[in-house]
């Protein structure tokens, strides 16, 4: 019985369950060769071999020839408020943290609930983070200094809008901005995110509860520069700032 999904899901769910090739060949009572040869797809499976591995993986035959298991790995999370999310999680179940890159972003917006898009993104370790649902964004601009452009800001999922704390940092998706990191404030009378860059050269603006798909709280962020040289490049745009109104102030008084 060819088909092109059994070799891997053979090969997926003896791996899923720890198992060597010999141990699977010895339970099925056939040589650990024949079992290579299906996991290839070099030799075809009987109907006597699908029925041993449907007791012995609890799987039904027809799932084993016409669903892709691989997609056993990957979890749906639902809300009330934000859409569906698909998270995919490494053979210990615990949820990656996947890697959601500039150059990625457009096509994140458009894949967001298909499970093999999620699946193939690059996929970082972070040690000892706590248990939850993480998700790594690539930052690109100056809004949000002294985080420098090119960090990568670790986040957690915030499963409803309810949840949303005022003066967070967080990457926020939707419809009408993409994929944007700043600091937000709910208006929950006016179903509302007011969002506000660090950089207070960019103007604070507003984006209604209805556009939004996700948000992700900052949790911890990695930099590749020098964290004393922008943080001095942080404190000269606030003094040049600082000496820009002052001198504003000055030619109003001189005027009067």
């Amino acid at each position: 019985m060819n088909n092109p999904k059994l070799p891997q899901n053979i090969k997926f769910i003896r791996e899923k369950n720890k198992l060597s090739q010999q141990d699977l060949s010895e339970n099925l009572g056939i040589p650990r060769s024949s079992l290579s040869d299906y996991e290839r797809g070099h030799t075809q499976v009987g109907l006597d071999i699908l029925i041993k591995l449907s007791d012995i993986f609890c799987i039904t035959i027809d799932d084993l020839l016409k669903k892709n298991l691989s997609h056993l790995d990957m979890e749906i999370a639902r809300d009330k408020d934000l859409r569906v999310l698909a998270i995919s999680v490494d053979k210990n179940d615990r949820n990656n943290i996947e890697l959601v890159e500039t150059k990625a972003a457009a096509g994140y917006l458009e894949s967001f609930e298909n499970p093999e898009y999620i699946r193939d993104l690059p996929k970082l370790n972070f040690p000892n983070i706590p248990d939850g649902t993480y998700r790594a964004f690539e930052i690109k601009g100056d809004s949000m200094l002294p985080l420098e452009s090119g960090s990568i800001v670790i986040c957690s999922y915030i499963e409803n809008l309810s949840d949303i704390k005022k003066d967070k940092t967080c990457v926020i998706i939707s419809k009408t901005e993409g994929v944007v990191y700043k600091r937000i404030i709910p208006d929950f009378d006016q179903k509302r995110l007011v969002l506000m860059s660090d950089n207070e050269q960019y103007i604070p603006y507003d984006i209604p509860f209805h556009d939004i798909d996700e948000v992700w709280q900052y949790y911890a962020h990695i930099s590749f520069s020098d964290v004393k040289k922008s943080f001095n490049y942080f404190l000269e745009d606030k003094i040049n700032n600082m000496q820009q109104t002052l001198l504003e102030v000055h030619k109003a008084v001189t005027k009067n």
